[in-house]
């Protein structure tokens, strides 16, 4: 299996001068809708899990404290590069979103945009942004992902041996993904190319709404 950690580093180092062309217009308006379905509050504690290159950052409030992470330092620093451009107090870091180096609680707001897909371990790094968010936080999650009634057939299991070494897994299904991580799914929107990619919106439940 070529999809590991240090593959997605190495990988995303090279594509690095490349994403903005293709990633910025392409996803700008899923970017934007995703974004749109949190409830926003002033002073929130934010983390961005795979940022890249920070292309979410023009559509977030500015009353907010931010945090980014992703797992290649060129995207990391084309993050800075991006927030400095826009005037905003980011603290940018290197980091596994499968092992994230925050406390428990952490978060009132943890945003998975175009990363479930790519990562090793999805639950893993759904397990780790349900420990760093706070209870009744948010996750937004932006992504590609299988339709959750139809599990993928042989051909694209095939396929994807391929698509998840260069680029991202066509297997993954967002509803188990997120309930099995304990999340309360709220709010599941198409937003490109016929439903493929999907905008959610997920709760880390109180004791009460378990």
């Amino acid at each position: 299996m070529l999809n590991t950690t240090a593959w997605n580093r190495l990988r995303y180092t090279v594509y690095a001068p490349f994403y903005d062309p293709v990633a910025a217009r392409v996803f700008r308006r899923p970017r934007r809708i995703a974004l749109g379905q949190v409830d926003w509050e002033p002073g929130m504690r934010v983390l961005l899990v795979g940022a890249g290159t920070g292309l979410d950052l023009p559509f977030l409030p500015q009353d907010i404290e931010l945090h980014t992470t992703d797992i290649a330092p060129a995207m990391v620093k084309r993050t800075v590069k991006r927030a400095a451009a826009l005037n905003r107090d980011v603290e940018c870091g290197v980091m596994d979103a499968e092992a994230l180096s925050y406390p428990d609680e952490h978060f009132d707001v943890v945003v998975m945009h175009l990363i479930l897909a790519v990562m090793p371990d999805p639950r893993q790094g759904l397990a780790e942004a349900h420990r760093v968010l706070k209870t009744g936080g948010q996750l937004c999650v932006m992504d590609k992902f299988q339709p959750d009634a139809q599990p993928a057939g042989p051909g694209r299991r095939l396929l994807n041996l391929l698509t998840s070494a260069l680029a991202t897994d066509i297997t993954r299904q967002a509803e188990p993904l997120l309930t099995d991580a304990g999340f309360l799914i709220r709010h599941d929107e198409p937003v490109l190319m016929n439903g493929l990619f999907r905008a959610l919106l997920a709760a880390k439940p109180t004791p009460s709404n378990r």
